[in-house]
């Protein structure tokens, strides 16, 4: 299940982002320290709270299936437009602090190169692979923050828990995956016992609504 939970990670960040930018080395020479900084913080907040994992994987594909991967799901509201976050669905997310902690470490060393949805990926990768003392797949890098966040778009994006299985896949295709996909995704949430605000395993949308 590791190898498909890897697999399903990779199919998911090449489709809903610009695979054509993104390296294993793209701050190599701007920021080599990142991947350690995101590493050791979340090592000293998973201690704290096993969840963690589960939490910003949720997070990280909340994030994905509305915008792509730009970590619009981080900013807050401004003017009258209500941001992504204070969607309903979005409510209980967990780990915004542990986000925001990373971001002001890297900051402390690596001033305004590294993207927010990178620290993301990175933290949702190593999070998930604390138990197992080792990187569980390989996070490529170069993505760019999105400016828009907004409530609104949250609906028709994010499945509702009340869809069917042909639903799911029609919102899976729009995404750029398919079956196959849907299958592995609900090996992972057997695979790592996430629970969710509904019996969400059946309609396998536990780690994305």
């Amino acid at each position: 299940m590791r190898a498909g939970y890897s697999i399903f990670l990779l199919i998911l960040s090449l489709t809903v982002c610009n695979a054509d930018k993104l390296s294993n080395t793209f701050y190599k020479n701007t920021c080599p320290q990142v991947e350690k900084i995101v590493r050791e913080i979340i090592q000293i907040h998973t201690r704290n709270n096993p969840s963690l994992g589960a939490q910003l994987i949720r997070m990280q594909f909340h994030d994905c299936f509305v915008r792509g991967c730009d970590a619009s799901v981080l900013l807050d509201t401004v003017s009258n437009s209500k941001a992504e976050k204070e969607a309903i669905p979005n409510q209980s997310l967990g780990g915004f602090d542990v986000i925001d902690d990373i971001k002001a470490a890297i900051e402390r060393v690596c001033p305004k190169v590294v993207s927010c949805a990178d620290i993301l990926a990175l933290a949702a990768r190593d999070a998930i692979s604390s138990p197992f003392k080792k990187s569980m797949w390989s996070v490529q890098l170069g993505r760019r923050d999105g400016r828009v966040s907004l409530a609104t778009e949250i609906s028709g994006n994010l499945p509702s828990p009340f869809a069917n299985f042909t639903s799911l896949v029609q919102l899976f295709k729009g995404k750029g995956l398919n079956v196959n996909d849907l299958v592995v995704l609900s090996g992972i949430i057997s695979s790592y016992t996430l629970t969710f605000n509904a019996c969400l395993s059946h309609r396998f949308t536990a780690l994305i609504h």
